[in-house]
Order: C-alpha cells, then sequence, then structure tokens
C-alpha cells in the first residue's frame, strides 16, 4: 500500500523558495567539488601511481562510507526533526576537505581526503533530499527534484570549466586551493537563505526500529529498493568514462571538458526527466534512464580511434545521470510518509553504495585483467536484469 501524503502542502513559494535556495547551495558545492573531481581521476592514476582498480577501490570505497553516513544521518534527522543541521555540517566538511589534496603525496593520501569529502556528502544527503521532499507536495516531487537537479549540476558544469582555465595559466595545487571560494559562499547561502521544515514527532525508537519499521509497513519501497539495488551492481562511476576518453586521445588538460559535457548533458535533461516522471509515472522514468546507461556501456567497447567519441560517451552518460538521479530522489516520497523519509532516504543511499562499492571495484578489476569488453559486458546484463525487473514491478503492482 502506498502512504498517502496527507500535509496540506502544494506548490507554494515557500515550498519552491527552499527548493530553490538548496539548489543555490548545491550550485556553489557543485562548482568547487566540481573543480577537482574532472582531474581527479587522471591525477590520482598519472602523478600518484594507482591502477584502474586502486582508482575503482578509492571512488567505491569512498561512495560506500558516504552512503553509510547517510543512512545514520537520515534516520537522525527524522528522530530530531531537524534537517538543516545535518545538511550544514555536511557540505561544511566537505568544503574544508578539499584543499588538503594539495598535500597528497600518494594515492592513498587521495584516498583519505576523497573519504572525508564524500563523509561530508553522506552526512548532508539524505536530510537534504528529505527536506527537498518535505517543502512539497508528493504530487510535484519529480518537479522539485528536477529543479534542485539542474540548478546542482549548472555548478557542475561551471566547475569544471573553471579548472580547465585555471590550468591554462596555473598548477592543479591552484584548482584545489580555489575550490575553497565556491564552498565557502554555498555555506553562507544555506545557513541565511534555506528553512528547515516541521515535520511529525517520532516515536521514542532507535536507528534499527525505525529501519524495521520502515521495511515492514512498505513492501512496495522495499521491492524498489532491491530493484535499484541491483542496478547499482553494474553502475560504474563517471571516472571511468573519463579514463576511457583519453584512452581515445584526449589531453589530460583538456578532461575537464569533457567531464563538463557530462555534466551539461546532466543539467539539461534533470527538469524534463523530473517533470516526465510527475505525468507518467517515475518508475517509467527510470527504466529510461537504465537503458540510456546500458547504450552508454555498449559504446565504452564499440567507440575507438577517434577522440571526438569521447564526447559523444559524455554526452550520453550525461543523460543518464540526469534521469536516473533525478528520479530516483523524486520516487521515494511515493512510498513513505514525511516522518520516515530521512530514514528512507539514507537507507537506500546505503543500499546502492554497497551495491555501487562492488560495482567500481568489479568494473575497475575486469578492464584491468580482461579488458574493456567483459567489464562493459557486466553493466549491461545488470542493467538488462533491473530493467525486467522494473517493468515487472510497474505491470504488477499496476503503477
Amino acid at each position: 500500500m502506498i502512504p498517502k501524503d496527507n500535509s496540506k502542502k502544494e506548490d507554494k513559494p515557500i515550498g519552491i523558495r527552499n527548493v530553490f535556495m538548496m539548489g543555490l547551495v548545491s550550485f556553489f558545492t557543485d562548482f568547487s567539488t566540481e573543480m577537482i573531481l574532472g582531474i581527479l581521476p587522471l591525477y590520482i592514476v598519472n602523478n600518484l601511481g594507482a591502477s584502474r582498480a586502486i582508482l575503482g577501490a578509492i571512488e567505491g570505497s569512498a561512495e560506500l562510507t558516504s552512503y553509510a553516513f547517510r543512512m545514520i544521518s537520515g534516520s537522525l534527522s527524522d528522530k530530531v526533526r531537524k534537517r538543516k543541521i545535518f545538511v550544514m555540517i555536511g557540505y561544511g566538511l566537505s568544503t574544508i576537505s578539499k584543499p588538503f589534496f594539495i598535500i597528497a603525496s600518494g594515492w592513498f593520501d587521495a584516498f583519505i581526503v576523497r573519504t572525508v569529502d564524500r563523509i561530508g556528502k553522506g552526512v548532508r544527503t539524505a536530510p537534504r533530499d528529505a527536506l527537498i521532499a518535505d517543502s512539497v507536495s508528493e504530487s510535484i516531487s519529480g518537479k522539485a527534484f528536477g529543479l534542485h537537479r539542474t540548478i546542482d549540476q549548472m555548478g557542475a558544469i561551471v566547475g569544471p570549466i573553471a579548472a580547465f582555465l585555471i590550468l591554462q595559466t596555473m598548477d592543479i595545487q591552484a584548482v584545489f586551493l580555489l575550490s575553497l571560494i565556491p564552498g565557502a559562499i554555498a555555506i553562507i547561502i544555506l545557513i541565511f537563505f534555506v528553512k528547515e521544515v516541521a515535520i511529525k514527532k517520532l516515536s521514542n525508537t532507535t536507528i534499527f526500529e525505525n529501519i524495521g519499521g520502515l521495511l515492514k509497513r512498505n513492501k512496495l519501497f522495499v521491492i524498489l529498493l532491491i530493484v535499484t539495488g541491483i542496478f547499482s551492481l553494474g553502475a560504474f562511476n563517471f571516472s571511468f568514462i573519463l579514463l576511457k576518453s583519453s584512452d581515445l586521445g584526449i589531453d589530460q588538460s583538456v578532461i575537464p571538458i569533457v567531464y563538463a559535457t557530462i555534466n551539461i548533458a546532466h543539467t539539461i535533461i534533470g527538469i524534463p526527466a523530473g517533470i516526465l516522471a510527475d505525468k507518467i509515472g517515475k518508475e517509467k522514468v527510470l527504466i529510461m534512464g537504465y537503458t540510456v546507461f546500458a547504450l552508454s556501456s555498449i559504446l565504452m567497447t564499440i567507440l575507438t580511434d577517434n577522440y571526438l567519441y569521447a564526447y559523444i560517451l559524455a554526452l550520453i552518460f550525461g543523460l543518464y545521470l540526469g534521469i536516473s538521479e533525478t528520479v530516483q530522489r523524486a520516487v521515494i516520497p511515493k512510498y513513505v510518509s514525511p516522518e520516515l523519509r530521512g530514514t528512507a532516504y539514507g537507507l537506500y543511499n546505503l543500499v546502492s553504495g554497497i551495491c555501487f562499492f562492488v560495482s567500481n571495484i568489479t568494473f575497475g578489476l575486469l578492464w584491468d585483467i580482461y579488458g574493456i569488453n567483459l567489464a562493459t559486458f557486466y553493466s549491461v546484463s545488470l542493467s538488462i536484469i533491473a530493467i525486467t525487473g522494473m517493468s515487472i514491478f510497474i505491470k504488477k503492482y499496476r503503477i
């Protein structure tokens, strides 16, 4: 049974304003983060001596840590009925950690800094998503998350371009240091312009009791969790797209532009995907996202010998990210009542994180040992299983 959202909130200016302000916070944070991420994979491999498998382990481990903290912070935000404090702590951690890449002398140092940054993301993400969901009614959650994701991703476009421009006159250390500026702006906006939203008080229960109650009362959410988990077992990080771009002949100094291409596509599709999801069903649009990912995986194998193919690959991978990351967040309020949304987002992120951890390591190992063909076959196979599972879910429960 799908829980009804009995709140009286509709598409009110205060709700959309909160989503917009949260979008600005994410814009400046992504500006800061993406200045670094566009150059980090090749920096770790080429400058700090990591293999593709180690890169996969770094990204997978950092994300797994992030997702574990999402579970804790999401449930705690339900319990204390406060979202904003967790969001502030998380954004603060991410902002102050990035300049420490300057002193990294090996890949393990970079792993530590990346993990601290991801802990910050973990602390903020589930409470932030719950705050966005709490700010508007479920009927427009797709639109709200699409708006937030689009503003967020604009920062992800500006960041790599800024890094590219900085690298024309300065070195990579300057990129790490200058990333502090947009991060600080994000914190200021968050403190003064994002509003807390009142939520129903939970009974005096532990995190594990909240999880147990959530799983027991929300069968459809559990099924959704399983399907998205299967997909995450095959989904790889954007870092491998950038490595493939390097193999196609893109110079390291131009890699941020390839990364910006991913983020441009991600940005363009966010709001349309959210609006379409509200109209035809979020689960159906998720299938579209999974299909686009499978296509990008296949193209990793068949596109060779021309550096321009890197931009085609980046564009399609960005479309997948924009569809799936928007709609996967927007679908959860449909199945979970407001007082347990922090826990639900946390659990969803934990399951996805564990699966994503396995996927990144597996994909990197398969690529290193057996080549890219087997690695992409692994990803495409799990995508097909997830698409089939979601189709059965929609048909069986008439969603």
